[in-house]
């Protein structure tokens, strides 16, 4: 397969700070992104050589929008999915359509691991309040409902303690389209991001710990100070997922560490919040490693140059820049987004350690 060459145009369906970021690590290897977004000045368009407000679903200004470009990516997996196919009969999109399709689907997703042996939380379908009540006897409470699709940051859940919590947490979620989810007891949460190229090749950056604050991620620390045994298992469910899909990018698969296992909680098919320390703490960022993948290109080296903890800055947090900036070993990444909001991530901090002299994430 004949790799894209400098000078291209990646197309970048969503205009948010992933595709921003995308876009700047594409301008360095040479090429330039058309962001397509229905916003009216997202983020990314500041960065990019072109922009085109649209609707996904304006079939019209899908397919202009293909002709500009040699292959297409996406920035999130919240984007309507047969505007996506449509556009995938016209340009190449990296990841394809099967790991969009999937990965948009708590159900579909979860299915897809059990498929393969990969273990997760217990869970069942919810169409009913009839459902939700086998549910419950299934799998044993506490449990938590979620919607199948568009949840995320802890949206689109309710959490059951007690039976009686059953038909209020239905009616609460508004759809017939949901998930039941035993509640898992584990350490620490982890995440593993890689990317495997058009070639079947895969670069991992090892697997990170991840601490949440209000349902979004604060803080990611790497590496993951876990045993090598299940650092590794997590490294091959990460994989063996990546290569069930045929997927070509950037993978992000999230995962408890319950002590002597891990379970898969879920996929995201892009690049990742708990990758963002790969831009100044490893040797490929996340960022370019997506665009190498989606091009044809040779993976670069995933190795890491030294320990990190990313943290988010959300909302007014942003506001601590100029104390940021006068840290020594920190890197701060702000997003050019002009409203500060509660729970809005405007930017984040890498801080970079020797290794082994990181806070411990208990602490930290």
């Amino acid at each position: 397969m004949a790799a894209i060459p400098p000078g291209s145009t990646i197309g970048i369906l969503g205009g948010g700070q992933l595709g921003r970021m995308l876009a700047l690590a594409a301008a360095r290897l040479g090429y330039h992104c058309h962001i397509y977004a229905p916003e009216a000045d997202p983020p990314a368009a500041e960065v990019a050589a072109q922009f085109t407000r649209g609707d996904y679903t304006d079939a019209a200004a899908m397919a202009a929008f293909a002709q500009s470009c040699a292959v297409v990516t996406y920035e999130f997996e919240n984007i309507p999915f047969d505007p996506v196919a449509a556009l995938a009969k016209l340009v190449p999109v990296r990841p394809g359509t099967e790991a969009l399709r999937i990965s948009q689907d708590r159900l579909f997703e979860k299915d897809f691991c059990s498929a393969r042996g990969i273990g997760t939380a217990p869970y069942r379908a919810v169409a009913n309040v009839a459902d939700l009540c086998a549910a419950a006897t299934a799998i044993g409470l506490p449990l938590v409902l979620k919607t199948r699709r568009m949840g995320y940051d802890g949206k689109g859940q309710a959490k059951i303690g007690h039976v009686d919590d059953v038909p209020a947490a239905f009616a609460a979620l508004k759809s017939d389209a949901l998930i039941a989810e035993g509640f898992v007891r584990f350490h620490r949460e982890l995440s593993v991001v890689l990317a495997r190229g058009t070639d079947g090749s895969i670069v991992s950056w090892g697997p990170v710990e991840n601490i949440h604050r209000n349902h979004i991620l604060w803080r990611t620390h790497a590496p993951a100070r876990i045993e090598p045994a299940l650092a590794a298992e997590a490294e091959r469910i990460a994989r063996e997922l990546a290569e069930g899909l045929d997927y070509v990018g950037v993978l992000a698969v999230e995962l408890f560490d319950c002590g002597d296992h891990v379970l898969v909680n879920e996929m995201a098919p892009r690049v990742h919040n708990s990758g963002h320390w790969t831009m100044d703490a490893a040797l490929t960022s996340q960022f370019e490693q997506h665009i190498r993948a989606i091009c044809g290109l040779p993976l670069g080296d995933g190795g890491r140059l030294c320990d990190a903890v990313m943290e988010n800055l959300v909302g007014d947090e942003i506001d601590a820049w100029p104390a940021l900036l006068a840290e020594p070993n920190a890197r701060l990444h702000l997003y050019g987004k002009s409203e500060a909001r509660p729970g809005r991530k405007m930017g984040h901090v890498n801080r970079l350690y020797p290794p082994g002299r990181a806070p411990d994430p208990e602490v930290s």
